[in-house]
């Protein structure tokens, strides 16, 4: 946000964990500490127009104490704890009417083997609270798979369960969208998200041959639940196409919700009038919100997950000879296998040549070289 920031000459003030990480390596005003330590969100908030966050993982009641306090929390904690916690989540979305895969609590042993007989033996087990990027989930065959984390959400050691149908979907959406407190809201084209042991590996912008009606369902559905939910700033809603076996149109099922930018939208820095970013902070200063329209025909959005190389910008030079008109983005964090290192940006009218360019280049920041690099 940090750039969008500066143009619109907003002051941040961002809470870091580290002196070294990425926030604090981009924004002078960043005072160490946790999102749980109260003392050190109290103090970040005091004085400020507005209190966000870019990831969910803050405490309600201490949301609650900030905006006691007097300074405005976008989104609430109110509407937080959907994205908090599945449970949560799960049960007001069905209340919303919002088409969800079955699910149910799991409380002992005996929920999942009821909830595998009449999904027809295989079932997804999901932490209500915690997991990511593909993390407290497993697929699951029989109680015995999830027997460690039944036996911790029993005695209180671990996180509560549910249990979810193995969705038979054919890809993954996403839809962004932007609403601020009076009301406004915006949505960028819905995109089709792709995956790759359990991370997001691509997004291509928009979601090629989307039907019409399945792209209005996905977008009135992603409305509907920052209406419902109250969500202020901006909101991911995750959804699985489901094929209709009689031809018609796909339908769609919410996955997941993160109510902060996401990496879904990260496509919208180049390839749309009004970054995700930019938006955001638009929606929680309640400013009116921007232009959302795609720049180009085509904008993909490829990862980079893990590299060789010990530096990222050692490959700078080959991507800029390689593809100028690639839009790179790096993190500042420090290199693992498979850590969200950045991302690069090509937009374009030709999908097949655009999705190339986009994964070549993140290839070489993987420090792949080019005679290694496959395309996705």
């Amino acid at each position: 946000m940090t750039p969008a920031a500066t143009a619109l000459g907003v002051h941040l003030r961002v809470l870091v964990e580290s002196p070294t990480s990425s926030a604090a390596q981009v924004v002078v005003d960043a005072p160490v500490g946790t999102a749980s330590d109260a003392q050190a969100v109290l103090d970040l908030a005091h004085g400020a127009a507005v209190l966000t966050f870019e990831h969910e993982h803050v405490p309600g009641a201490l949301l609650d104490r900030v905006s006691g306090l007097g300074t405005p929390v976008r989104p609430s904690a109110a509407a937080l704890v959907h994205a908090q916690d599945k449970i949560t989540m799960r049960t007001r979305l069905g209340e919303l009417g919002v088409p969800c895969p079955r699910w149910a609590p799991l409380s002992q042993r005996g929920d999942l083997e009821r909830f595998l007989a009449a999904a027809g033996g295989e079932a997804v087990v999901k932490t209500a609270r915690g997991g990511y990027d593909g993390k407290g989930v497993r697929v699951v065959r029989s109680a015995d798979d999830a027997a460690d984390w039944l036996t911790a959400a029993a005695d209180g050691t671990g996180a509560p369960l549910l249990a979810e149908e193995k969705v038979p979907f054919s890809r993954e959406l996403a839809v962004l969208v932007a609403r601020r407190p009076s009301g406004e809201v915006r949505t960028w084209p819905v995109v089709e998200s792709v995956q790759r042991d359990g991370v997001c590996a691509e997004v291509i912008a928009p979601a090629p041959d989307l039907d019409a009606a399945t792209r209005d369902e996905a977008v009135g559905i992603a409305v509907r639940i920052a209406e419902g939910l109250g969500v202020t700033g901006v909101l991911a809603v995750e959804l699985f196409e489901v094929a209709d076996p009689d031809g018609g149109p796909a339908r769609v099922l919410v996955n997941e919700l993160a109510m902060r930018p996401h990496n879904s939208g990260h496509w919208t820095i180049d390839g749309a009038v009004t970054s995700q970013f930019e938006q955001h902070l638009r929606a929680v200063l309640d400013l009116p919100l921007g232009d959302t329209a795609p720049r180009a025909a085509w904008t993909v959005m490829s990862n980079v997950l893990g590299s060789t190389l010990e530096d990222l910008t050692d490959a700078l030079a080959g991507v800029s000879r390689q593809d100028p008109q690639a839009k790179v983005h790096l993190y500042g964090k420090d290199v693992r296998p498979g850590r969200k290192l950045g991302h690069v940006n090509v937009s374009g009218d030709d999908l097949s040549e655009v999705r190339r360019r986009a994964n070549a280049a993140a290839a070489l920041l993987r420090g792949e070289a080019p005679h290694e690099q496959t395309e996705a």
